[in-house]
């Protein structure tokens, strides 16, 4: 009984999972907190980290080595997963991002901690495939629903939690216990999927596609580099940014053309051919565009122009993240038992529209119970996009492409990110820099000659007029940089009114008649019983 239903069979009695599938799903969840907290805790340790071994001029490279690594991984542990089987992966993925974690614990300089993130980010992109792909296997997509509040919680104790944790750690055991700290967990982890999770053993004849890979890889990199470094490190219109984006370009062109004719594909192409597949890959991009921007400048907002302090940052992003927690169970719950779920993407495109727009009128006098009440709406758009968008995916391939499946809406999303913080960053930063040269003149020049975003020692320290002139600056910057996320979610809106509702495997009768792939999906339950 156990292993049917952790193989994904409808035998066990809907919201009866056995104990061994909810100590699984409990492991599941820590692996997935590990690679959520991680950047949110590092990133409150870094000042420590740059006093103690130097390297200053290094410090974006300690987040972008680890993000480079995530991103560039994903597909490939995806892929690895379906070929010689998910646990086998997930583990080996959990194992890596340990070892980074130790190492990066025990570096000695920055040049090391740069090389050791990137060990960890390998990691790091197996983690939250891994546990997409093995809840898809686990669980049937009728059932899977009324889990998203338990992933939705994660993502919002990870996000409230990290720099508060960070802080304390950093402060009462010292900045390597940033990375030592992820080894219990890990290894809670590792020893609960081994004894408990029981999947289908694969062994593939076929090679892995290293070309692909690498082309991917080669990719992705380019990409990410061009929106981390593109208006910060060096112009959007510089030589190094143009020769990066021709790379990432020919690199992608390449990779799909080669896609076409690898015996075993690292990313199959006919996986797009399900409209709900490439219409959920499209809104989790802009779903990630927008989610990091307003995680990015809500905080900031907040310490510039309402006096908040930046200990309590995450507390800050409370409303937000409580919607979307909530709003996410009711629709996991409502899924679950209707078997619907077309109206969520539609729901949740205008909530976040609407959500969007409001925070882009706030201005020097608005009050915290105010900018509370528009994260609230964007929190409740967000709650109905985060989980459908896997769901809806993983429910329109075939179970044999369910790791590919996962890890590129996680892509996706990933991408739309680093999309996000870059574009809507730099719009942020021109945005400031206009308002605070004519409203300070040359001293404004000169306070945001190197960054746009001032901390709040350095806010302290400025005379009442300039720091006035910088709450404006701020305050006209996520005007600016909201009111573009509104626009960009209008797309999200178009897209989900194209979603087809195809019945979700599992859910009775109806799914049967499934074309996408139904019977597909009980291939490993005869292997696994």
């Amino acid at each position: 009984m156990a292993d049917a239903a952790i193989a994904g069979t409808d035998t066990a009695p809907a919201g009866e999972q056995p104990r061994s599938v909810r100590v699984v799903l409990l492991a599941l969840m820590i692996a997935m907190m590990l690679a959520m907290l991680d950047n949110m805790i590092v990133g409150t340790a870094m000042p420590t980290i740059v006093g103690e071994l130097g390297g200053l001029q290094h410090l974006s490279w300690v987040v972008t080595a680890y993000t480079l690594a995530t991103a560039a991984a994903t597909p490939l542990w995806g892929k690895l997963g379906d070929m010689y089987g998910r646990k086998g992966a997930f583990m080996t993925s959990i194992v890596l991002f340990l070892v980074g974690s130790a190492l990066s614990g025990m570096a000695q300089d920055m040049g090391q901690l740069i090389g050791f993130r990137a060990v960890q980010g390998l990691g790091a992109g197996g983690l939250m495939v891994g546990v997409m792909a093995i809840i898809g296997d686990l669980i049937p997509p009728r059932e899977r629903g009324k889990y998203q509040g338990m992933m939705a919680g994660v993502m919002a104790l990870a996000m409230i939690g990290g720099p508060l944790v960070g802080g304390t750690i950093t402060d009462n055991w010292g900045w390597r216990w940033a990375f030592y700290i992820n080894l219990p967990l890990g290894a809670v982890a590792l020893v609960a999927i081994s004894a408990v999770l029981h999947l289908p053993k694969k062994r593939s004849q076929a090679r892995v596609d290293y070309l692909g890979a690498a082309l991917l890889t080669l990719g992705i990199s380019s990409i990410v580099l061009v929106t981390t470094w593109g208006g910060t490190e060096y112009a959007w219109t510089s030589a190094r940014i143009m020769e990066l984006t021709a790379i990432g370009v020919v690199a992608l062109v390449g990779f799909v053309f080669w896609q076409t004719r690898a015996s075993e594909p690292i990313v199959p192409l006919h996986i797009f051919r399900s409209r709900n597949f490439t219409l959920m890959s499209l809104i989790g991009f802009i779903t990630g565009f927008v989610m990091f921007g307003a995680v990015l400048f809500l905080p900031l907002y907040q310490q510039a122009v309402q006096g908040a302090s930046a200990t309590n940052s995450g507390l800050l992003l409370l409303p937000m993240l409580g919607a979307m927690l909530v709003v996410s169970m009711v629709a996991g719950r409502v899924t679950t038992n209707s078997g619907r779920y077309k109206v969520f993407p539609i729901v949740g495109g205008v909530l976040m529209v609407v959500g969007l727009y409001l925070l882009s009128l706030m201005d020097t006098d608005t009050t915290r119970f105010t900018s509370g009440l528009y994260m609230a709406v964007l929190g409740a758009g967000m709650g109905c996009l985060m989980q459908i968008t896997m769901l809806v995916a993983q429910n329109s391939v075939e179970m044999k492409d369910m790791g590919v499946a996962s890890s590129s809406t996680t892509l996706f999303r990933t991408l739309g990110s680093s999309f996000g913080v870059a574009i809507m960053g730099a719009l942020f930063n021109n945005r400031v820099e206009h308002v605070m040269s004519e409203r300070a003149g040359a001293l404004g020049s000169k306070m945001t000659e190197k960054s746009a975003q001032l901390d709040a020692k350095s806010l302290e320290k400025l005379p009442a007029a300039a720091r006035e002139a910088y709450q404006h600056a701020v305050s006209s910057g996520t005007h600016s940089a909201f009111l573009l996320g509104s626009a960009i979610g209008v797309i999200a809106l178009v897209v989900a009114v194209f979603v087809k509702e195809v019945p979700l495997k599992g859910a009775g009768p109806a799914a049967a008649e499934s074309k996408d792939g139904d019977a597909t999906a009980r291939e490993g339950v005869a292997e696994a019983v």
